[in-house]
């Protein structure tokens, strides 16, 4: 009899997982993805269409139109002097006063081929930064060739 009451005081092993490491480590990686996921995301938002070689659907909305020329010169088409190039201001309060008026109008960038692509950029975060969701580039469909 009293090898069983030793076999009954025995201790068994624990067989919980302690899980507080785990919770230590999972909160120090939040933190960091918390403090980097701010600097990972600056940029100009574009959205690339999916349709191979397809072209965008017609607005339903008249679009505002910004053209760079050759010179990187802005030009807008809406408000006064549409063939005067502007800067990067008067672009920016022209572009927002359309998007304070109906939010869903289309902006669209058309630049010549040899114009700087940081022209073209510095263009789309100018219409980013008034308001504008989404900002589209217009291109010229590719010469057919004859045989």
């Amino acid at each position: 009899m009293l090898k069983r009451s030793r076999r009954h005081s025995r201790r068994r092993p624990m067989s919980d997982i302690n899980v507080v490491p785990y919770i230590d480590v999972m909160l120090v990686l939040l933190v960091i993805f918390m403090v980097t996921a701010p600097l990972i995301t600056q940029g100009v938002k574009v959205n690339l269409p999916q349709a191979r070689a397809g072209g965008i659907p017609s607005p339903t909305v008249a679009s505002v139109v910004i053209t760079i020329d050759q010179m990187g010169d802005f030009y807008v088409d809406v408000g006064q002097d549409k063939r005067l190039p502007v800067t990067d201001q008067s672009l920016y309060d022209r572009i927002r006063s359309v998007l304070e008026n109906n939010r869903e109008t289309p902006v669209l960038v058309r630049a010549d081929s040899e114009v700087n692509y940081g022209r073209v950029v510095r263009a789309m975060v100018v219409a980013q930064a008034a308001g504008a969701p989404n900002v589209g580039l217009i291109t010229a469909p590719p010469a057919r060739r004859t045989p």
